[in-house]
């Protein structure tokens, strides 16, 4: 739980301090990517932004720069294959809607952090942007955005902060979550949204049928 709150606050500075050049749909390199993926998200911060028009701009940003699905189904792992193609489309649903809203849910208390990029490099068919994350008083926390081009347009792959992968975390949540509920994956459709309708937190159990 310490290192989940810990993506979500450190991520939720990422994208709430991020005030780089106009962001383009085609941005020229990675680093430039990543340095204008917050000028959006830096308009969600703030006791003056109701919360659902928080999630709602969040969702966007989600939806247009990051590569939902295959972190969708690294996160679920071995049981994806294990779900029927329905339960796999509501499960990615699920899965974006809780992200969505764990993340909008951590964004107001980090307003006046900074961001700045400190070199990028080549991994595998992706390209890694290095950056820090400093907050008013605090240390720099390092994250490194995984970034790849497809038909023309960058989206993030993973984040890691101080070498942590963000997927690789869900993946084991999730994975306790199932192993929880009686080995059973289509329980984690039902944990997601009762993580939605809550508070943001994911249960370990499955709530109790009637």
């Amino acid at each position: 739980m310490l290192r989940r709150v810990l993506f979500f606050g450190v991520i939720a500075v990422a994208f709430g301090s991020l005030a780089a050049t106009p962001r383009s749909e085609a941005a020229p390199d990675p680093a430039a990517f990543v340095s204008a993926l917050g000028n959006q998200g830096i308009q969600t911060l703030g006791a003056g932004v109701p919360q659902e028009e928080r999630i709602n701009r969040f969702r966007q940003i989600f939806r247009a720069d990051f590569d939902v699905e295959n972190i969708g189904r690294f996160a679920l792992g071995r049981y994806w294959r294990e779900m029927s193609p329905e339960q796999q489309q509501q499960f990615l649903q699920l899965f974006q809607e809780a992200t969505v809203r764990a993340y909008a849910a951590k964004l107001e208390p980090y307003g006046g952090s900074q961001l700045r990029v400190v070199g990028t490099e080549p991994f595998g068919g992706e390209v890694v942007v290095h950056t820090e994350v400093v907050r008013p008083g605090g240390q720099p926390v390092r994250i490194d955005w995984h970034v790849m081009q497809e038909n023309g347009q960058y989206k993030v792959t993973d984040v890691f902060v101080d070498r942590v992968s963000m997927k690789a975390t869900q993946r084991d949540e999730f994975a306790r979550v199932i192993q929880n509920n009686g080995g059973q994956p289509s329980a984690l459709l039902a944990v997601l949204r009762q993580q939605i309708q809550g508070n943001g937190r994911t249960p370990t159990a499955a709530p109790p049928t009637r």
